[in-house]
């Protein structure tokens, strides 16, 4: 205790105490204290994690402009990687840190947003319109900034809002001061970004924003919360877009349990947890898993275009991450990594800024997410003296609402529409299909990483599949199937590059007769080459799920789209033979179309949001890849 105190006496008495961390990770009744020194990196592989003893090796403030590294889009504003490498890491009970911080207000001028309420809402309209309603995706975050000048020592106040944060929030993550001398951030974040721990990799996607009103919870105002069509759709939006990431960084995918009610003090959550097995660099993996779609939107790099077109300005260490890397007892390597939401960053000369975002879909208003942004912030701004605090209670045990029989019954509802594939345990070594296993397919991603939870399905049917980005040339003769994936944009776009890039090689495939299936941006460029008429829809169908009639089959499945081909007839002549459409009746919507060696699909069939989703590409695939033949199979080393 003797160095909390230490510490502390320092940053009162005005002298530098040098970098250090201060952190209670999820709900724990201690805090550690990190101490050591502070670097920059450039690159996310750069972060040091030297071999050696087990513990905490090095603390990393993950700047939001280092999604660069993925070759996303973003205003760089030139925040830094630091790297806290500690020296140090002692445990000390939360009763004596709050004795030890200080308690004190914390006194503030100047307060506004850099963004009005009025202008945020007009924002808020034109994504609506201008990117939603054009098919660049399904959802979108943008954020806003709080900018105040603190009184007194920075740090100090830093020092006293972690207590207040420790006192009256519950249910964060991680609760934090982090200092490195450039910069403090103090937060409490609801969200865990990614975590490895075992070899087990696991995401956290939190959505929805509930605002408790008093300090009686009120069921029956969180019951039609829970009901609500677009806190529905949008958690699980953001959990498709997680998917997609534990698809690249997880052997076998994720595993999808949950959802959960995460209860804070101002508000409340739903969320759900993901995990999967994964043998990857920590590095590597946060690297793959730059930014969660909570904070950034899907898909995601096009969102990462958007929220530069839309803000136009930096996000420094907003949707970013705090990541805590180190080695367990057998030398395996350990991450811990929070979003940095709900995080005030204050300079050396008190200069106090708080970001905080909405996520905007299809249902969005822009008064509800205008609304949104000030619920969020009210908990660190509460603590920073910026807020009313929450309800204190009777000092008794808190009313848990996920402790209500018929909220638990809501929140396992939920799972009722989604499919079982990703909820259910999977086994990594079951058999494929017959006539499918070790045939060859090769996916070409459009820019929209479903690809990657459509290659786990068709893995998971016996199929040995490679990726390759839409710009990348190559031969396709080696492969047995070829799939042209999902991607935002207009399909109809004569002179965008990705658009003529997959009208060419859907005219070679074609051509050579080569088994194709296109889904959604492919589905919708393969339709226009066969001569059909492309749409864009009235009111856009991202993240929806509806039952549709597939060649006399129905089936429960997700669309995430925009722009549609139409048909006035269920049979189209095209110069590749004759092709069967499977087609609304209300408005001759394509939804699937099939033809001698090629098909394609408007929804997701990968899409958690598609129960049948996998029945449908095992009849699509028996259809475009017959068994072979005996002689066939004699010529190919015996594969089957």
């Amino acid at each position: 205790m003797t160095h909390l105190t230490d510490l502390i006496a320092a940053v009162t008495s005005g002298a530098d105490p040098g970098p250090f961390a201060l952190a209670r990770r999820d709900d724990a009744d201690e805090l550690e204290l990190f101490t050591g020194t502070v670097g920059t990196v450039d690159r996310l592989a750069d972060i040091p994690l030297p071999p050696g003893m087990p513990g905490v090796r090095t603390l990393a403030l993950v700047p939001y402009r280092q999604i660069t590294e993925r070759g996303f889009a973003c205003v760089d504003d030139g925040a830094p990687l630091e790297c806290l490498q500690i020296r140090e890491h002692r445990r000390i009970a939360l009763a004596d840190a709050l004795a030890a911080l200080p308690d004190e207000p914390v006194r503030t001028t100047d307060a506004a947003f850099d963004v009005t309420d009025e202008e945020y809402a007009e924002t808020v309209r034109r994504v609506l319109a201008e990117e939603i309603g054009r098919g660049a995706g399904a959802n979108f975050v943008i954020h806003r900034t709080l900018h105040a000048t603190v009184q007194g020592r920075p740090l100090v106040a830093a020092l006293a809002a972690l207590r207040r944060l420790l006192v009256a929030e519950r249910g964060a993550y991680w609760t934090f001061v982090v200092h490195t001398g450039t910069r403090t951030l103090v937060g409490a974040s609801p969200e865990r970004h990614v975590s490895v721990d075992d070899g087990l990799v696991m995401m956290n996607p939190i959505s929805g924003t509930f605002r408790r009103s008093g300090d009686t919870p009120d069921r029956a105002a969180l019951l039609r919360f829970l009901a609500d069509p677009k806190e529905v759709e949008e958690l699980y939006m953001v959990l498709d877009e997680e998917l997609k990431m534990m698809a690249t960084v997880a052997e076998h995918g994720g595993q999808v349990i949950g959802p959960h009610l995460k209860e804070m003090s101002h508000l409340a959550h739903t969320e759900y947890l993901l995990a999967g097995r994964g043998t990857r660099d920590v590095r590597e993996v946060l690297r793959e898993t730059m930014f969660a779609p909570t904070v950034t939107g899907s898909p995601m790099e096009n969102a990462c275009r958007v929220i530069a077109r839309h803000e136009g300005r930096g996000r420094s260490y907003y949707a970013g991450v705090l990541a805590l890397l180190g080695h367990d007892e057998a030398g395996r390597q350990t991450l811990d990594a929070p979003i940095l939401i709900r995080t005030a960053e204050i300079s050396p000369t008190g200069h106090l800024r708080v970001p905080v975002g909405a996520t905007l879909v299809r249902h969005s208003t822009a008064d509800g997410e205008v609304a949104e942004t000030h619920a969020k912030a009210a908990g660190v701004l509460a603590a920073l003296g910026l807020g009313p605090a929450a309800p204190a209670g009777d000092g008794g045990p808190v009313a848990r609402l996920a402790d209500d029989p018929e909220v638990r019954d809501a929140l396992a509802a939920r799972n009722a529409p989604l499919a079982r594939f990703w909820l259910d345990q999977r086994a990594p070594d079951a058999p494929g299909l017959p006539g499918l296993v070790g045939r060859r397919v090769l996916i070409v991603d459009a820019e929209d990483t479903f690809t990657g939870m459509l290659a786990h399905q068709l893995g998971a049917l016996g199929l040995a599949v490679n990726l390759r980005p839409w710009h990348a040339s190559g031969p396709v003769d080696g492969y047995d199937l070829v799939v042209v994936g999902p991607g935002p944009g207009d399909p109809g776009s004569p002179a965008e590059p990705k658009m003529a890039a997959l009208r060419g090689l859907l005219a070679e495939l074609l051509a050579t007769g080569r088994p194709t299936l296109a889904v959604c941006l492919g589905h919708q460029v393969l339709a226009g080459m066969l001569g059909l008429a492309l749409h864009r829809r009235e009111a856009p169908y991202q993240g929806l799920q509806r039952e549709v009639s597939l060649f006399g089959r129905t089936r429960r499945v997700g669309f995430y789209s925009t722009f549609t081909a139409r048909a006035e007839a269920d049979r189209l002549v095209t110069a590749y033979g004759p092709v069967e459409l499977a087609r609304d009746p209300g408005d001759g919507a394509v939804h699937a179309l099939r033809g001698r060696g090629f098909a394609g699909v408007q929804f997701h069939p990968e899409s958690v949001l598609s129960p049948d989703g996998l029945a449908v590409l095992t009849e699509l695939l028996g259809d475009l890849l017959p068994a072979p033949r005996a002689d066939e199979l004699s010529t190919t080393g015996g594969r089957a």
